[in-house]
């Protein structure tokens, strides 16, 4: 699986980076055939606390998974992001065995 994180705007410290790759690894559980993830992390410009987005886009044989999530936090916003990826990954799942 490729992995490629891509900051918008500003430089995401290796912490973060590692904290995320952790997470969408963890993808690979639920789903075999992930052929890779790409994940946006912005700032949104608004002056409210929740602006923080994390946009990951998984590739997987015959579509692509795409979920936004924004929050406090990108560690948030990922967990958010990776939990709603999981349900999306065990439904296609599902629609691929009953085929």
């Amino acid at each position: 699986m490729n992995i490629k994180i891509n900051s918008v705007k500003f430089d995401a410290d290796k912490k973060l980076e590692d904290f995320i790759e952790g997470r969408v690894t963890k993808l690979n559980k639920i789903y075999d055939d992930i052929v890779g993830v790409e994940i946006f992390l912005k700032l949104d410009n608004n002056s409210s606390l929740d602006n923080k987005i994390s946009e990951i886009k998984v590739e997987v044989p015959g579509n692509d998974i795409f979920v936004k999530k924004q929050s406090k936090s990108f560690e948030e916003s990922t967990d958010l992001a990776v939990e709603a990826l999981k349900r999306q990954l065990k439904k296609h799942k599902e629609k691929q065995r009953g085929l």
